[in-house]
């Protein structure tokens, strides 16, 4: 299981699936070949309302570990948030990740949305409630703009939930089109962003 850092005070962790052990096909990321991509790091958002979010947060984390080309260095506490969307859904999980990684945007991205599927994932309305969500928030120091990827991702910077856990384990994490690190956004937010935070673990 690849999963570098965060387990400290964070029990969860010792909790995650053994059922998606890491691929025998998957390169070490070590000193990459010529040919090869260079590691990099990036930051990816998870949430979830329906069933047992926090157990589906453990389980989104094993298969993101498991995935090729994909080392989860570091994991967030889990939160707990009132939701965005339309009134009556159940309150989100939520966490960030730190990875790891040879895969591009793209190809990382369609890591998450195959975790999303395998998970069961509907699609709803805009905002609605999931089963899971995964979001990649941050990409090397990247500004990439198309039609199915947006990196940073454009909301971040208004969201407690998602700036609250990401200054939790990378305050300096750099945020290429604001020009700010992510602890500078998070004591940009107002009160009631964080007032409205509940930490699990």
């Amino acid at each position: 299981m690849k999963i570098i850092e965060g387990g400290r005070g964070k029990p969860w962790l010792s909790r995650l699936s053994l059922r998606f052990p890491t691929s025998s096909r998957t390169m070490p990321l070590g000193f990459a070949a010529p040919t090869e991509r260079k590691p990099v790091i990036a930051y990816v958002g998870l949430g979830a309302n329906l069933g047992e979010p926090e157990k589906q947060l453990t389980e989104a984390l094993a298969r993101l570990a498991a995935a090729e080309e994909v080392e989860v260095l570091k994991v967030s506490g889990f939160y707990r948030n009132p939701p965005l969307g339309p009134p009556g859904q159940p309150w989100f999980v939520n966490a960030v990740a730190k990875v790891r990684t040879r895969l591009s945007p793209e190809e990382l991205l369609r890591v998450l949305k195959n975790i999303e599927q395998a998970m069961g994932r509907v699609t709803r309305e805009r905002w609605g409630p999931r089963e899971i969500d995964l979001d990649l928030l941050l990409y090397n120091g990247e500004v990439l703009s198309g039609p199915d990827l947006t990196v940073p991702h454009p909301e971040m910077q208004h969201r407690g939930f998602v700036l609250v856990p990401l200054a939790e384990i990378a305050p300096l994490a750099w945020h290429p089109v604001l020009k700010k690190t992510a602890a500078e956004l998070e004591a940009m937010l107002p009160p009631r962003e964080r007032e409205c935070l509940e930490k699990l673990t």
